[in-house]
């Protein structure tokens, strides 16, 4: 795929319950680093004409405006967990300054999700002011959004099939535990690979730090970031100075240009 370039800022790169932990005092949550400070993973992908946000967070108001983010033209959604899509009644924000409908894009089961917890934006009396959303339902065809071709990669969340992105030379993947040799074709080739690693135990649903490790190596990206991470996982300059060179983890803020 080519692809002009892109930008891409890490609005969150914690697991559901981010980092703090609600009531937790373990040397993570308590960490005085904000590399160890996660709000739930997203990130804002952007070239030279479009501006696109991936997965809408509980964190969604916070992130936009602790990027500045203030032009938005698509969200495109991985899967319909909450920390996910909970923020979608912030776009309305963007939607008052636009004054058009915000394109959103998702597969079947997280279209039929969004629909249901956001009945009051697809209704046929809408309150006013409630968001103005353009549904956009996607498959494993590539599309467009504005100049930015997308390939969607099909992972599993357990028994959850979720959406992955590739853009150009970057791939994004988050909330997974396996993925077909397929699909992983799909990121061969890519220059820059964002992945998740929950923690350095075995989980139900996300990798593990050296199953994520696993699959970069198999996918032969020469720069990864991992992101989804637990406070479990342990500081971020510990686990840092355990990974290989080319791999990295991410952290809220980090900024990557293609």
């Amino acid at each position: 795929m080519k692809q002009s370039a892109l930008t891409i800022q890490f609005l969150g790169t914690g697991t559901s319950t981010g980092i703090p932990m609600i009531g937790c005092s373990c040397p993570v949550c308590v960490s005085l680093n904000t590399k160890d400070q996660r709000l739930r993973t997203s990130i804002l992908v952007e070239s030279a004409s479009t501006r696109i946000v991936i997965d809408t967070t509980p964190d969604f108001r916070y992130q936009m405006l602790r990027s500045k983010t203030t032009r938005l033209n698509a969200v495109l959604f991985t899967h319909s967990h909450k920390d996910h899509i909970a923020g979608l009644d912030d776009i309305r924000a963007f939607n008052f300054f636009s004054g058009a409908a915000m394109d959103i894009y998702a597969n079947a089961s997280t279209e039929e999700a969004i629909r249901r917890d956001f009945y009051y934006a697809f209704s046929d009396t809408r309150y006013p002011g409630t968001p103005e959303l353009q549904m956009h339902s996607i498959g494993e065809e590539n599309f467009f959004v504005g100049d930015i071709e997308i390939q969607p990669i099909k992972v599993m969340h357990h028994r959850m099939p979720v959406l992955g992105f590739r853009m150009g030379n970057f791939t994004y993947i988050t909330d997974a535990n396996y993925i077909e040799a397929t699909e992983l074709d799909k990121i061969k080739g890519s220059s820059v690979l964002v992945l998740n690693a929950l923690r350095k135990e075995k989980h139900l649903s996300h990798f593990t730090l050296q199953e994520a490790l696993d699959i970069a190596a198999i996918a032969e990206v020469p720069e990864v970031y991992f992101t989804h991470i637990s406070h479990q996982l342990g500081l971020h300059d510990t686990i840092s100075a355990e990974l290989p060179a080319h791999v990295k983890l991410a952290y809220d803020g980090l900024v990557v240009r293609l």
